[in-house]
């Protein structure tokens, strides 16, 4: 195939290309084997430029622990204004959920991707110069609103760059920024703070920012613009549109009717509860492994810092090797890629349940590692169920269907800390919390198995055809 290819232009070959859509999965995954891997590297490219905006997303949005006493001193905040100030951006993050992933299904991720990072490079600019608390408390909103179509982007790319088989991978890559935020970022932001000030730290986070959007415009575009641009062989082209990948032509007629559909399929509630059930505890763990480790296992706040990497380090290396690399690699010699991202699932939901074990640790060298395995497993489950909404999401909503399953997990995430903080409060331990956050892993298990059914595509409610930039 790849020597006829070669003879023909970029633009003829983008006129006589099979539309992916008219591809079943279950033919584009299990064909994976006989198409020849190309020598381009595009897509990778494409895969590394979105890790990096996760990256920065998350050192945005955990940054402002990092500041709390200095900020919190200049300011003169209770904790309690604090928590007020650190739960805006959750809140509009999650609002604007579903709103993002119909924008993305409708202008396409170039434009919507590149529109907010010029908003979060303001609100890191604000934060950076508020002359009071209020300011940061508007920062922080803008800064959930901007940030809001990030995952949800990063799916719809995944699902227009990518074959189906290579997904896993690609997937891994991008949300790998969210440990490397933990294992890298946040600690060059505490170096920021302790060398010149919280401000600066700020001022790092825009100047970080400012690079990414350039990158971004410069870099992204969808698959057939790059082609036409000839910076992507049509070599590599074929092997992504006969590998599945996600039509760049195909728009929902109708948003709202678009996401009510999806509300309305249980396949969609299966995947979203399963991911919140481990959604709850990784938000448990954000938010409070350093308070456990300090409290319970009498931790300075130095060592408590360090104990907490371990457990995102783990995460990183489960989901880059086991979640991306070897699912990709299982599924593109010829196994079913139904039963091996659901074994992942299952395997994933059940290895987690090891954070139940510091419930009854005394140490803290024993309660790290049952919480490093949980959490090894919890990166499973999250790799591969934000590999799924490219794969299930009729043709145009991979962007909505992404939103909608983000949206139900962080309901989980703004739960997790309150419900902790409520059980410490009246108990006094985390024993309690652990528990709970076990029996949030077994109801994500149960949605998995009987909700959600085959990974399989859902069927399409009615397309029309409407080209996209990018």
């Amino acid at each position: 195939m790849s020597s006829q290819l070669s003879k023909k232009s970029p633009h003829e070959g983008r006129k006589n290309r099979p539309h992916p859509g008219a591809q079943t999965a279950a033919r584009s995954e299990a064909q994976a084997e006989t198409i020849a891997r190309p020598r381009g590297k595009a897509r990778w490219s494409i895969a590394l430029l979105m890790g990096f905006g996760i990256l920065i997303n998350y050192v945005d949005r955990l940054s402002i622990s990092v500041t709390q006493k200095p900020l919190t001193h200049d300011f003169g905040l209770t904790a309690t204004e604090f928590g007020i100030l650190s739960s805006a951006f959750l809140w509009s993050y999650a609002i604007m959920q579903i709103p993002s992933g119909m924008l993305l299904d409708r202008f396409g991720v170039k434009k919507i991707w590149g529109g907010s990072a010029v908003l979060w490079t303001i609100a890191s600019v604000l934060t950076a110069v508020a002359s009071g608390a209020w300011i940061i408390v508007i920062a922080r909103i803008l800064l959930g609103v901007a940030e809001a179509p990030a995952f949800p982007g990063a799916m719809k790319a995944t699902g227009q760059w990518f074959p189906r088989h290579e997904r896993g991978l690609c997937t891994a890559i991008f949300d790998s920024g969210t440990r490397l935020a933990n294992v890298i970022g946040l600690p060059l932001i505490a170096f920021t703070v302790a060398t010149w000030g919280w401000r600066e730290a700020f001022w790092l986070q825009a100047a970080l920012s400012v690079v990414f959007l350039v990158a971004f415009l410069w870099r992204y575009t969808g698959p057939k613009a790059r082609l036409a641009k000839g910076r992507m062989s049509e070599e590599e082209y074929g092997y992504i549109v006969d590998g599945g990948a996600s039509s760049e032509e195909i728009r929902p007629s109708s948003d709202w009717a678009t996401v009510g559909y999806l509300l309305r399929q249980r396949k969609v509630w299966g995947l979203s509860l399963g991911l919140a059930g481990a959604g709850y505890v990784l938000w448990m763990l954000l938010t409070w492994l350093p308070g456990y480790m300090q409290t319970s296992m009498n931790q300075s706040v130095l060592q408590s810092g360090i104990y907490a990497a371990v457990p995102a380090f783990a995460m990183f290396v489960s989901e880059m090797t086991i979640g991306g690399w070897w699912v990709d690699r299982v599924i593109g010699r010829g196994a079913n890629p139904d039963k091996v991202r659901k074994g992942i699932l299952v395997a994933g939901m059940i290895v987690a349940l090891f954070t139940v074990g510091a419930a009854f640790s005394n140490t803290p060298v024993v309660a790290i590692i049952w919480i490093a395995i949980g959490s090894a497993g919890i990166a499973l489950v999250y790799v591969t169920s934000n590999s799924l909404p490219a794969l299930i999401a009729p043709e145009g909503s991979a962007g909505s269907l992404a939103a909608i399953v983000n949206c139900v997990n962080l309901l989980a995430g703004v739960a997790a800390p309150i419900v902790t903080g409520f059980v410490v409060d009246t108990t006094g331990h985390f024993f309690y919390a652990f528990i709970i956050g076990g029996i949030a892993l077994i109801g994500g298990l149960a949605s998995y198995v009987l909700l959600m059914g085959r990974i399989e595509p859902i069927p399409a409610r009615g397309v029309v055809r409407e080209p996209l930039e990018g």
